[in-house]
C-alpha cells in the first residue's frame, strides 16, 4: 500500500508491520484475478538480451507481503523464456516512509519469497513517490501494483473539511468529493504518465487498485461507519479534541471505469500507453466467509479491525496534535480498534470490496 506524502499521513510504525501483514491476507482474496493477468503479461513482454536484466518494477510495495506471489508467478513464466542465469532485478518502490526493514525481511526470510527459489533474481528498493517518475526511461519490461493507487498523493488543497465523515465518498460536505475527485484524476494521470516514460516498449504494467461498484458505490461501508462511531465517542469522552476530529480524513478515492480510461480519452493512448485489459469486479469479504462456516462473530470484528488498523489507522493517528508521536496516539490506536471491532461483531455483515484490474501496454518499437 503506498501511502501519500502528505504531512497529514504517515506510515505504520514498524511495530505496526506484523499487523499490517497479516491483515494483507483480506487484501490477497482480490489478487487472484490480477495474478493471472501479470503472469499473461510475462508471457507477453519483449525481453532484453543479456547481460541486461529483465526489469520488474513493484509499485507501492508496504511490507511485500502482496508482491510476493504475483512476483514469483511472473518469474516463473519468464524463466519459460529466458535462460535460467539471465538476471533479473525486481525493484519495489514506495515512500520515504515505507518500513523497508521490514520489507527485506519479507523477501529474505518468507519461504515463498522468489529470492528463496532463483539466485539469477536480485531485489532493490526505491524511496520515493510513484506520482512522479522514479526508473530511468524505458527500461521496466513488467510492472505491478496491488492496493496502491487509491491513495491521493495528498489531501486536496482548499478541500472542505470532511466534518460528517472520514471517507469522503460517505460525506455530504459540499464541494468536498469534487475536490478529492479532482486530485484523484490528477494523480491516476500522474501515475499513468510516468509509468508510460518508465516502461520499455512492449513492457506492461498491472494495477489493482479499489473501484466503485455497479452502482458507484465506494464499499466497505459498516466499516467506515464503525470508525466515525468510534472516533466520535473518544471525542465524547474527551480522549480526543473536537478539531482532531476535524482534521482527521482517510485520503482514499475508488475510481470509476470512466475514471480509469480518462488519461487516454479521446484516441485510447497516453504516453505511449494503453489499456489492454480492464475489469471491474467485487472481490470477496474472507472474513464474512469465515464468519459464516464458524458463527464466530468476535472473530469476524477483530478481523476487519486490524486490517482497519494496519491500512488506515496510522493516517488517522497523524492528525492529532503532536501526529504519531501524540502520548496519546497509543491509546487512540488501541481503543479505537476494540470498538470497531465490538461494533462490527455486534452486527455481522459482509463488506463490498468492489477492485478494478487493468492491464496497461507500452507501444512496441515500431
Amino acid at each position: 500500500m503506498h501511502l501519500p506524502e502528505s504531512s497529514n499521513v504517515v506510515r505504520p510504525e514498524p511495530m505496526e508491520s506484523a499487523t499490517y501483514t497479516q491483515s494483507s491476507r483480506l487484501q490477497a482474496a482480490g489478487l487472484l484475478p490480477a495474478v493471472a493477468l501479470f503472469e499473461r503479461a510475462a508471457a507477453q513482454v519483449s525481453l532484453p538480451k543479456p547481460p541486461q536484466p529483465v526489469v520488474i518494477a513493484d509499485f507501492g510495495a508496504a511490507t511485500g507481503h502482496n508482491s510476493l506471489r504475483p512476483i514469483t508467478a511472473a518469474i516463473d513464466v519468464l524463466r519459460g523464456r529466458t535462460r535460467h542465469d539471465h538476471a533479473i532485478l525486481v525493484a519495489h518502490t514506495d515512500v520515504p516512509e515505507n518500513d523497508f526493514t521490514a520489507l527485506f525481511r519479507t523477501l529474505d526470510e518468507d519461504p515463498d519469497s522468489y529470492l528463496q527459489k532463483d539466485a539469477a533474481v536480485f531485489a532493490s528498493a526505491i524511496g520515493r513517490s510513484f506520482y512522479g517518475q522514479i526508473l530511468p526511461t524505458s527500461t521496466v519490461n513488467l510492472g505491478w501494483s496491488s492496493w496502491a493507487v487509491q491513495w491521493l498523493s495528498r489531501v486536496p488543497e482548499g478541500a472542505p473539511e470532511l466534518v460528517d465523515h472520514l471517507q469522503v465518498a460517505y460525506s455530504g460536505v459540499e464541494g468536498a468529493r469534487a475536490a478529492y475527485a479532482r486530485q484523484a484524476a490528477k494523480d491516476w494521470t500522474d501515475f499513468v504518465a510516468f509509468r508510460g516514460r518508465e516502461l520499455a516498449p512492449n513492457g506492461r504494467l498491472v494495477v489493482l487498485t479499489m473501484a466503485v461498484d455497479e452502482e458507484g458505490q465506494f464499499g466497505y461501508r459498516a466499516m467506515n461507519d464503525a470508525l466515525v462511531e468510534a472516533v466520535l465517542d473518544q471525542v465524547r469522552q474527551g480522549l480526543l479534541r473536537e478539531e482532531e476530529w476535524r482534521r482527521m480524513t482517510i485520503p482514499v478515492v475508488a475510481r470509476s471505469e470512466a475514471d480509469l480510461r480518462a488519461p487516454f480519452a479521446p484516441s485510447g493512448w497516453f504516453e505511449g500507453t494503453t489499456i489492454e485489459h480492464l475489469d471491474m469486479f467485487n472481490a470477496p469479504d474472507r472474513f464474512w466467509a469465515r464468519y459464516q462456516a464458524d458463527g464466530d462473530a468476535e472473530a469476524f470484528g477483530a478481523q476487519w479491525a486490524a486490517f482497519a488498523r494496519a491500512a488506515l489507522l496510522p493516517t488517522m493517528a497523524a492528525a492529532l496534535d503532536d501526529g504519531p508521536n501524540d502520548p496519546r496516539a497509543a491509546e487512540f490506536v488501541e481503543r479505537l480498534e476494540a470498538a470497531v471491532a465490538h461494533r462490527l461483531a455486534r452486527a455481522p455483515e459482509p463488506m463490498r470490496i468492489p477492485l478494478a484490474a487493468l492491464v496497461l501496454t507500452k507501444r512496441a518499437r515500431a
